[in-house]
């Protein structure tokens, strides 16, 4: 089974990770270790796949960086970090640049894709009384969750405490439509966000050479 045909078949996240995870039996394709290849790193892959599977040229990478670093700081620093600014809400994005193809990401801000990371999870926890707290889950047992809430605090309840616990459908991350952000921020954002890069030894390179 080719690799882009998982999401030009048309199915659904949840079933393209139980393949990679699981295999095909009676195929070539074998199950994917998970000492080897954790579920973060499969939802990786699959959001590579996604970008892979559209048809069209990959959109271009020009614009102002540093025009892009003040949209960035302005619109996502609350919730995902660089070089270690920043907040927790989100996946570290200091090498993104390398990590993910600008088609991917674009879909990301825009709101088409529907893909979360494993380990961001949102969730909204509803107490017995009917408050409700909201934020992406960290773990989670048959007895007991725990969660990052909104302001970055690592909470953890006991379930019998707890009437619901929500798995919202829905990320945390804002949609980024054109109303909100132009094509033009866009771009700049994107040129940005490509010089965010990590050189062969794992260290960050800010790499503004090229569009």
């Amino acid at each position: 089974m080719c690799s882009s045909d998982l999401y030009q078949s048309g199915r659904t996240d949840e079933k393209i990770f139980s393949i990679i995870r699981n295999g095909v039996p009676g195929t070539d394709m074998p199950a994917a270790d998970a000492f080897r290849a954790p579920d973060n790193d499969l939802w990786e892959i699959m959001s590579y796949l996604r970008s892979i599977s559209v048809q069209g040229p990959a959109p271009a990478v020009s614009g102002d960086a540093q025009n892009g670093e003040r949209i960035f700081r302005a619109n996502c620093q609350r919730c995902h970090q660089v070089n270690n600014r920043g907040g927790n809400l989100g996946p570290d994005l200091t090498r993104v640049g390398s990590g993910r193809t600008p088609r991917a990401i674009i879909a990301k801000i825009r709101g088409t894709t529907d893909v979360i990371r494993d380990g961001f999870n949102p969730v909204t926890i509803v107490f017995k009384d009917g408050r409700r707290v909201q934020g992406v889950k960290k773990n989670e047992d048959e007895y007991s969750v725990q969660i990052m809430d909104m302001r970055e605090r690592i909470q953890g309840y006991m379930k019998s405490d707890l009437a619901e616990v929500i798995d919202e459908k829905a990320s945390i991350m804002p949609v980024y439509n054109t109303d909100r952000l132009s094509e033009s921020d866009l771009n700049d954002l994107m040129r940005y966000i490509n010089t965010l890069r990590a050189d062969a030894a794992g260290s960050t390179k800010v790499d503004d050479s090229h569009p």
